[in-house]
């Protein structure tokens, strides 16, 4: 073997060993019992990376993932100067597999190290280019025991009856092995089976019944990315968005399409925007049964609705709702809202866009808020005073966290479900004041602005009075973080200021800043308010201002 090879090898090995001899002390240590996980680790990467100014002036890399780059990195000497292409492919490439495959195929590390298989992958960068080598080691035998484990669960622990069920951990492991094709065949009829006969099991245990689905929707998710649509696309654009059809892609397997097909459906109960840009794809590759999803929907809900004074239609791999108003009266409003409300209990996305008919044309006296259809039924419904309660309960089920509507293009008139509803309610009625005050604490004001215009709305509706100050304060913290002055509202008498002193006494520093910022402008502002105030005025701005310096 070539000298600089040889010592090229040797620092790698000895590195590799060392790190491996401590991580098998962690594995040895698990303590819980892991029957669907062949071992640890399947991946090792030895990388040399050129220096910023002089290639042999770089590193050594060792990563023990993919998805994570390590810290293991070292120096070499200058036998890295003598290596070639040639060497590292015929020489330390082919060795340095020969070591791994050895220690691979061994339980010299314990028998939980190593996984049935294994991918090894070298990179060298040169001054202007780069080697890539890699190699796939795979341990039959264990890879035989795997499946006889896994065929033993599935019959014990799935499709036996309760009380019996899977643990946590065993759990984790069996969904990713629904998408990997040499413990699983990948036909719909036979994972579709386990996934409902598990969720059905798992009735009564809500919380791991959401980690199971959780779980095997990232698998379905990783497997359509990795596996089918790489295949036949290249990604790019911000977080790579845009889709861009390959020229040379290979011929798409009817049963692989199949499967693609299944994997977006259940995607699309939890990610519900990812599952209908799958099914476009899946249409640029030629999929009839695609297209019909995007024209009828997935079956789930039935499609249409023909009542006694709406009609209604839904999709929801397009995410929309139809609503057409044969009679304007509170009774079609209150029809129309108990079929979308329906619609939410059966976990249709609550991302929705709507399309009206309708003659009526209300809007929410709210600058911010986007002219759009969805807002138009809202505020159509919230004429009829009759039907508060219903829109409430609307609310009580749309209001999601970090979720919004799809009624416009992704923008700063986005907006959390459930906030034309719950706006207006709190315009036009103080039996839901609390709902407004729930709504603002959980809106997300780092990406969403459009309620930032609320309070003056608000105030215009309701005035500024000493019992509405915690309601008003709680509005002006749903604002965007900035602090938009709001023009209309004026502490100008002592029970206001003693009143909004009580609202803020116990909120964060930012939280009271902020909300002094949005009616005085600055604290330089309220300072000389202060100043300028006659007595007993005066005084409860001053407190004010000493809340501030107490917080500080």
């Amino acid at each position: 073997m070539n000298q600089a090879v040889e010592a090229f090898l040797n620092k790698v090995w000895k590195e590799i060993t060392t790190l491996y001899e401590q991580e098998s002390k962690r594995i040895n240590e698990f303590k819980d019992q892991r029957t669907l996980q062949a071992g640890v680790h399947n991946y090792l990467r030895v990388a040399w990376r050129k220096g910023k100014f002089t290639w042999t002036k770089g590193k050594i890399y060792i990563d023990f993932s993919k998805l994570l780059s390590s810290s293991n990195k070292f120096g070499a000497d200058t036998y890295i100067m003598e290596l070639t292409d040639e060497l590292l492919t015929e020489e330390f490439f082919p060795t340095l597999c020969g070591l791994v495959d050895d220690l691979f195929r061994s339980e010299k590390l314990g028998p939980d190290f190593f996984d049935y298989k294994f991918e090894v992958v070298f990179e060298f960068e040169w001054e202007n280019s780069k080697l890539t080598l890699n190699k796939q080691l795979y341990n039959v035998p264990k890879l035989i025991q795997l499946q006889k484990r896994l065929d033993h669960f599935i019959q014990t622990m799935i499709l036996s009856d309760l009380p019996v069920l899977p643990v946590e951990i065993d759990i984790f492991f069996f969904a990713k092995h629904l998408v990997n094709p040499d413990l699983m065949k990948q036909e719909v009829e036979v994972i579709d089976l386990l996934i409902r006969r598990l969720s059905d099991k798992l009735d009564n245990d809500q919380e791991l019944k959401n980690d199971w689905i959780s779980r095997y929707t990232y698998t379905f998710k990783k497997w359509a990315l990795d596996y089918f649509l790489l295949q036949h696309f290249t990604r790019s654009g911000h977080y790579g968005m845009i889709w861009t059809l390959k020229e040379d892609h290979p011929s798409v397997d009817i049963g692989e399409m199949d499967f693609f097909l299944y994997a977006a459906l259940q995607i699309g109960f939890t990610e519900p925007d990812i599952r209908q840009k799958y099914m476009e794809l899946a249409v640029q590759l030629g999929s009839k049964e695609a297209a019909i999803y995007l024209k009828e929907g997935s079956g789930k809900f039935a499609r249409t609705y023909r009542g006694e004074l709406i009609e209604g239609r839904n999709n929801d791999i397009t995410q929309t709702i139809e609503i057409r108003i044969l009679s304007e009266e509170e009774l079609a409003y209150k029809e129309a809202l108990d079929y979308i409300i329906n619609l939410l209990k059966q976990e249709f996305p609550k991302s929705y866009q709507l399309k009206l008919e309708s003659s009526q044309k209300n809007f929410l006296p709210v600058e911010e808020l986007a002219k759009s259809e969805l807002h138009q039924f809202f505020a159509n419904a919230l004429s009829y005073p009759n039907l508060f309660p219903k829109i409430a309960e609307y609310v009580d089920i749309a209001m999601e966290e970090f979720a919004w509507y799809g009624d416009v293009e992704p923008s700063e008139k986005s907006v959390m479900p459930g906030t034309y509803a719950v706006l207006g309610l709190g315009l036009y009625s103080e039996a839901y004041f609390p709902l407004v005050c729930r709504y603002m604490e959980l809106v997300d004001t780092e990406h969403q602005s459009a309620q930032d215009g609320y309070a003056e709305a608000f105030i215009d509706a309701h005035g500024v009075k000493v019992e509405l100050m915690p309601v008003i304060v709680s509005i002006l913290q749903g604002g965007i973080d900035e602090g938009t002055l709001v023009t209309n509202l004026t502490i100008d008498t002592p029970e206001l200021a003693e009143a909004l002193f009580k609202a803020l006494k116990g909120k964060e520093i930012y939280e009271s800043e902020m909300v002094l910022h949005r009616i005085f402008g600055s604290i330089e502002e309220l300072e000389e308010a202060a100043r300028e105030a006659q007595p007993p005025l005066k005084e409860g701005l001053e407190q004010l201002m000493a809340l501030q310096i107490e917080m500080t």
